[in-house]
């Protein structure tokens, strides 16, 4: 078999580029495998710092660490709201004059009730030679004992209003 010049030319030429191209493929797959190899030694890291998917598990971790705490401290939260609802928080004090020869309000009823309405009324009726001082149960927002004075009522009922506001 005899090759002609011509032919053995285009042939040499074929080579050069498929040589050529096959270069190009080379170099392309190298710099693929170059940022592939980065990113990997990103995710696993080193040797010498921590890799991605460590500090990852750690992140979580502490995440689930604090739900923990949160889910706690919400428990907590609960608890104390529900021991607070029968803490005496609501107060309300009425200064008056009790008697019409005496001025300078020095007598009081003061309601101290919880979030339902129970609770303490006290009441300091002060004259000139003397101090009276009463204090009566409260159920409820009512006396279920005796009648309130207008001024036992008004600070019972203001103290509500400050319960339900």
């Amino acid at each position: 078999m005899n090759f002609s010049q011509h032919a053995a030319n285009t042939l040499a030429l074929v080579g050069v580029i498929v040589g050529s191209l096959s270069l190009v493929a080379a170099f392309v797959l190298f710099l693929r495998f170059a940022r592939l190899r980065r990113r990997y030694t990103l995710l696993q890291g080193d040797g010498q710092t921590e890799d991605f998917i460590g500090a990852v598990a750690k992140q979580v971790e502490v995440v689930d660490a604090l739900r923990k705490e949160v889910d706690g401290l919400r428990i907590r939260l609960d608890q104390t709201r529900t021991e607070l609802a029968d803490a005496l928080r609501h107060v309300s004090v009425i200064r008056y004059d009790a008697f019409g020869d005496m001025g300078g309000r020095m007598s009081f009823s003061a309601a101290l009730l919880d979030d339902s309405g129970d609770g303490v009324v006290f009441t300091s009726i002060n004259a000139r030679s003397e101090a009276r001082t009463y204090i009566r149960g409260i159920k409820a927002g009512v006396s279920p004992n005796s009648s309130l004075s207008a001024e036992e009522e008004q600070a019972v009922q203001r103290a509500m209003q400050a319960a339900s506001s």
